[in-house]
């Protein structure tokens, strides 16, 4: 018996964020040096020498700086993301005339979880724009970009409610929303195409194939969403970093300013930890996904 819609999506989103928080878990220490290296390009020689670099300024602790806000946004992200895309589904089948309970193809889930990822970014960009500031907090006090203070969750919230308000929270929207778009569509679609040749190949359902090939299917859908939009997330990250020190412009100039200035290169800066931490962190994602989901979804049989 499938479970009302309202119960599904409660399931939904207790599944997402069970898989968000396994994704913080395990990939936080690569998602710090990544912001970094986005924000200050020219300050590191690579991702092996900012992890050697941050470790000797501020030790082992430095690496989970906004640790907390990454737990609040990655839980709240795919909380909304994996109820939305749910919810998504279901409209992609009223829209192509199938039924309630009908399989959808692959590339109807990739726009399915394409369209769920607007709604994620409301809630995402808040807790992200925290978590940002805080991991490079650092960089910009030796920088001289602003003067040393103050590096809690707390203190960084009632900062920006006291100089930029609460649309101070929603700095680089625009960004984040035209980074899921795509991105989404590629994470699930890579998800559901890969999960889909895995099923083929052991000839079980797609839900039957395992805890390995479901690690993997989340490692390449994280992989193709990065190498999608990573530019986007280098222009996101460093407009809500150096909107401490003032007003920054909007994504469009940003994008020019550092490809003209510091060259495509700067763009990209961040990668190397960024692909090294899409397996396990994505892989984790899908896996508590999965096995939360299917546990819930057992009490409806």
């Amino acid at each position: 018996m499938a479970p009302h819609p309202v119960v599904q999506a409660v399931i939904d989103l207790s599944a997402g964020a069970v898989g968000g928080a396994a994704c913080v878990f395990s990939g936080q220490p690569l998602d710090t040096t990544k912001v970094k290296m986005q924000t200050f390009p020219n300050m590191y020689r690579g991702f092996i020498d900012c992890i050697t670099q941050t470790y000797k300024q501020v030790g082992l602790r430095g690496f989970y700086q906004g640790t907390t806000p990454a737990l609040m946004a990655n839980i709240a992200e795919n909380s909304v993301l994996f109820m939305s895309y749910g919810f998504c589904q279901q409209v992609i089948r009223f829209t192509a005339g199938l039924q309630r309970d009908a399989v959808l193809s692959d590339v109807q889930k990739a726009c399915a979880g394409s369209v769920a990822s607007i709604f994620s970014s409301l809630v995402l960009c808040p807790t992200e724009l925290v978590k940002c500031r805080l991991q490079a907090m650092y960089e910009m006090e030796v920088s001289g970009k602003i003067a040393k203070s103050n590096s809690s969750v707390w203190a960084v919230v009632t900062s920006i409610m006291k100089n930029e308000g609460p649309l101070g929270f929603f700095q680089g929207l625009t960004t984040t929303i035209a980074r899921e778009v795509p991105g989404y569509f590629c994470f699930f679609g890579a998800y559901e195409l890969s999960r889909t040749l895995f099923a083929d190949y052991m000839k079980c359902d797609k839900e039957d194939i395992g805890a390995a090939p479901v690690i993997f299917s989340g490692g390449l859908g994280g992989a193709c969403l990065w190498l999608v939009v990573y530019p986007m997330d280098c222009v996101k990250s460093r407009i809500q970093v150096m909107s401490m020190a003032g007003k920054q412009a909007g994504f469009f100039k940003t994008f020019t300013t550092i490809a003209r200035t510091e060259g495509v290169r700067a763009l990209y800066s961040g990668l190397t930890p960024t692909m090294v931490r899409t397996f396990p962190a994505n892989g984790a994602l899908f896996l508590g996904y999965e096995v939360s989901r299917k546990l819930m979804m057992k009490q409806f049989d």
